[in-house]
């Protein structure tokens, strides 16, 4: 089965005995949980698209592993064609659900640890390369979810691994057996964890020999013994305990998930360890994920982005100003910070070339680039559409009060009458209509997608700091210099 269907997927983690934890308690069915659904569903979009014949070309691939056809999630990328591809889905699955779709973390993992193991391979003769190729080919055969987790919580960040009061502050290797290892630690707020059937684990920073023991790397089932998730808050995650798809989610159908995944004595068999000490290579399994991931932020982020400004117009539209000249330049400025974030995606992609081990890898620098804007854009495009929206957006009452029936007015006006009177807007808009959008851009903006958008555009993939550090280290200033020297006539070791 090497493509499931959405209900396929839904069904599939049914199966499986995930230990979920939110607002203190267990959650058991947290399948069809109202705060935790909706994420599924995003994630089930992955699945749907890749059956639409519409679509076909552009989520899905053939496998280099077995010849067969896999969904592009499961994919390692063969050629700068594929790379482009990667960005063109995930700026339509961000059109398709305004929201964070959350198998990026996956793929970007498999890229990274494939090529990563095969160099570890060649410098050690250990076997981290077939173990890799071997899971990933049961993930591309039973199209499975991976979440890519990489984020310790790091503790005093000023000390090393080896270095902190709690050890666990790093995922660590606690015992090494002749089959296996047993780690334990912690990684934050990691994307779509909950719905997700496997987890790589990966260093999340560059180590030295002190820190070997936390220099590891491996799959591991997300209903493992000793494993668990306490879910993370969004704002305004409680209106999902509303009433079902009221007016007041704003984007009802999808929506983002974090989690916090602890290690409590995990015991990781041999054949799925991918890194187990080789302290030398973390550094660069960390940078070759980081890029890919930054990549992932010129489609996804885009998509979510065509959405919030179509939204935006429809609400200039509905409150009557659509002609107005500020409001199509703040159109036309939203379109342009939008498509540049598109174009850096699929600049870092063109100039892509192979890794040793045979997939392909996006040009690093521009990558960087290309997630150092998303940090900035996305403020921009957000504060435009909240400028457009105007004051409404966050001062609505709620959708009960459209509909209350409670009599209020002189002449036997309820609430409901009254809310619908005063936010009414040009003819031929219902007033329930304008309700829609301006909840929808509040959820883009400020509530429960805004963790697949604003704010997790700023520290998705690596904080701003973070791409600044590896534009220096690609950015060649010394051979920029010699440019310079070369053209000014400054000869070597003249002064």
């Amino acid at each position: 089965m090497a493509l499931m269907t959405a209900k396929e997927y839904i069904d599939s983690l049914r199966k499986l005995r995930t230990r979920v934890y939110l607002f203190g308690e267990q959650i058991e069915n947290w399948v069809d949980h109202p705060m935790i659904r909706p994420s599924i569903q995003c994630v089930a979009m992955t699945y749907a698209l890749a059956h639409n014949p519409e679509y076909g070309a552009l989520m899905t691939a053939t496998s280099s592993l077995t010849g067969r056809k896999i969904n592009r999630f499961t994919h390692l990328h063969q050629s700068a064609e594929d790379l482009v591809k990667k960005v063109k889905m995930q700026r339509l699955l961000g059109q398709k659900t305004a929201s964070c779709f959350q198998r990026c973390v996956g793929m970007d993992a498999f890229n990274a640890v494939f090529s990563t193991t095969f160099e570890i391979d060649e410098k050690y003769h250990t076997r981290y390369h077939e173990n890799f190729k071997q899971f990933l080919i049961q993930v591309q055969d039973q199209d499975l979810t991976v979440d890519g987790a990489m984020t310790d919580p790091k503790g005093d960040r000023s000390k090393p691994p080896h270095q902190q009061a709690d050890p666990d502050m790093y995922v660590h290797v606690v015992e090494r057996r002749s089959d296996g290892i047993v780690v334990c630690g912690a990684k934050c707020h990691q994307t779509g964890s909950v719905n997700s059937h496997w987890h790589i684990f990966m260093p999340t920073i560059a180590m030295g020999e002190a820190d070997k023991d936390w220099a590891v790397s491996f799959a591991c089932p997300t209903d493992a013994e000793g494993m668990y998730l306490i879910y993370g808050r969004q704002s305004c995650d409680t209106r999902r305990l509303e009433t079902e798809g009221c007016i007041d989610q704003g984007n009802a159908k999808f929506g983002g998930q974090e989690a916090l995944v602890v290690l409590d004595h995990v015991f990781i068999p041999n054949e799925y360890i991918f890194l187990n000490g080789e302290y030398e290579f973390a550094g660069t399994l960390v940078e070759r994920f980081a890029g890919y991931h930054r990549q992932s932020y010129g489609g996804c982020k885009v998509g979510v982005g065509d959405v919030l400004i179509g939204a935006a117009a429809l609400a200039a539209e509905y409150n009557g100003v659509e002609k107005a000249s500020h409001i199509k330049d703040k159109l036309i400025e939203m379109t342009h910070l939008n498509e540049t974030l598109y174009s850096c995606g699929i600049a870092c992609s063109c100039e892509g070339c192979p890794t040793r081990a045979g997939n392909y890898q996006i040009d690093l620098l521009l990558a960087n680039v290309c997630k150092q804007n998303v940090t900035r854009f996305p403020y921009e495009i957000v504060r435009l559409a909240e400028d457009i929206a105007g004051g409404l957006m966050v001062t609505m009452p709620s959708e009960k009060d459209f509909t209350s029936d409670t009599v209020v007015g002189r002449n036997g006006e309820t609430i409901g009458d009254i809310c619908s009177k005063y936010f009414g807007t040009k003819e031929g808009v219902s007033v329930q209509d304008r309700q829609r959008i301006l909840r929808f851009l509040e959820n883009l903006c400020l509530g429960a997608a805004a963790v697949g958008y604003r704010t997790e555009s700023l520290h998705g993939a690596g904080s701003p700091q973070a791409q600044r550090i590896m534009i220096a280290r690609q950015g060649n200033l010394e051979g920029k210099k010699e440019l310079a020297k070369h053209i000014a006539g400054i000869r070597r070791g003249e002064k």
